[in-house]
C-alpha cells in the first residue's frame, strides 16, 4: 500500500472497530467514550508502527514522543474525533482522522465517518461539488453547543444560514461533500483535529488555511493549532475578509 491507501485502510478499520464497540456496549456512555478512545488509539498506533516503523506518530490519546520533531514523516491522528457524539446513541457526526505529514505539510489523509460507512481520503478525493447556485441557501457549519464568532462572521458575510454539527471532521467533510459551503473555526484546536480533514479537503480542491490566510503547518513542538478555514475556493476571499484579525 502507498501512504494514501494506508491512511484510508487504517481509518476505515478503526471506524469499524468503533462501530462494533458501540453496538455491543451495555455500560454507560461515559465509559463507552473512554473505551472507544483507547481501543481506536491502540489499533491505529499498532498498525502504523507495523506498516511504517520509521515514521513518527502524534496521537491525541498518546503520550507525545518528541522524537517526532526530528522525523520528516509523521502521522497525525485523532482516533475518535467527536467523542461526545460517539457516546450519544444514534448520532452520526463523529469521525476517525489519519494523516501523514512530510516536513509539516499534510500529504496523505483519510477521514472516516463510521456511522455512515463512509471514508473520504486522498487516494481518491471526491470531486469538488457544484455551487448551490440558488438551489438552496448558503450554509456555514458551526458548533452544536455555541455560536463561535468565526462561523457567525462568515455566515453574515455570505448571507448564509448556520448548520450545527458535531465533530471537526464531520464539519469539514460536510464542506467536502457539498452539504455546506464553509467551515470556520477559531475556538481552539490541536493538530490532530484538523490535519486529516485539511488533507482531504485540499485534495478535493477546497480552500484550506488558517483564519489569517496562512497555510496550516504540523508536527510542531506545541501541537496547539487554534483556527481553521475550509470553504469553496470562490468564497475564500469573502470568508477571510470576514474573520482575518
Amino acid at each position: 500500500m502507498d501512504d494514501h491507501q494506508l491512511a484510508r485502510r487504517v481509518a476505515e478499520d478503526a471506524g469499524r472497530l468503533l462501530v462494533d464497540l458501540r453496538e455491543s456496549w451495555d455500560d454507560s456512555p461515559w465509559t463507552l467514550r473512554d473505551e472507544g478512545d483507547l481501543q481506536a488509539h491502540r489499533f491505529i498506533v499498532r498498525t502504523l508502527r507495523e506498516e511504517r516503523p520509521q515514521d513518527g506518530i502524534l496521537s491525541e490519546e498518546g503520550i507525545d514522543d518528541l522524537s517526532r520533531l526530528s522525523a520528516s514523516r509523521v502521522w497525525v491522528v485523532d482516533p475518535l474525533d467527536g467523542t461526545h457524539e460517539y457516546g450519544e446513541w444514534g448520532r452520526r457526526d463523529w469521525a476517525v482522522h489519519v494523516a501523514l505529514c512530510e516536513d509539516g505539510v499534510p500529504v496523505a489523509g483519510a477521514v472516516a465517518l463510521p456511522a455512515e460507512d463512509v471514508v473520504l481520503a486522498t487516494d481518491d478525493p471526491p470531486p469538488l461539488p457544484a455551487p448551490a447556485d440558488g438551489e438552496r441557501p448558503m450554509r456555514v457549519v458551526t458548533s452544536r453547543t455555541r455560536r463561535p464568532y468565526a462561523s457567525v462572521r462568515v455566515a453574515e458575510a455570505l448571507g448564509a444560514e448556520l448548520v450545527p454539527l458535531g465533530s471537526a471532521g464531520a464539519k469539514a467533510m460536510a464542506v467536502v461533500r457539498g452539504d455546506v459551503d464553509a467551515y470556520a473555526h477559531a475556538g481552539g484546536m490541536y493538530e490532530w483535529d484538523s490535519c486529516a480533514p485539511a488533507a482531504v479537503a485540499a485534495a478535493a480542491g477546497l480552500h484550506v488555511s488558517r483564519l489569517d490566510g496562512s497555510p496550516l503547518r504540523y508536527n510542531r513542538p506545541d501541537p496547539w493549532l487554534p483556527d481553521l478555514l475550509v470553504c469553496r475556493p470562490e468564497l475564500a476571499d469573502t470568508c477571510l475578509s470576514a474573520v482575518r484579525p
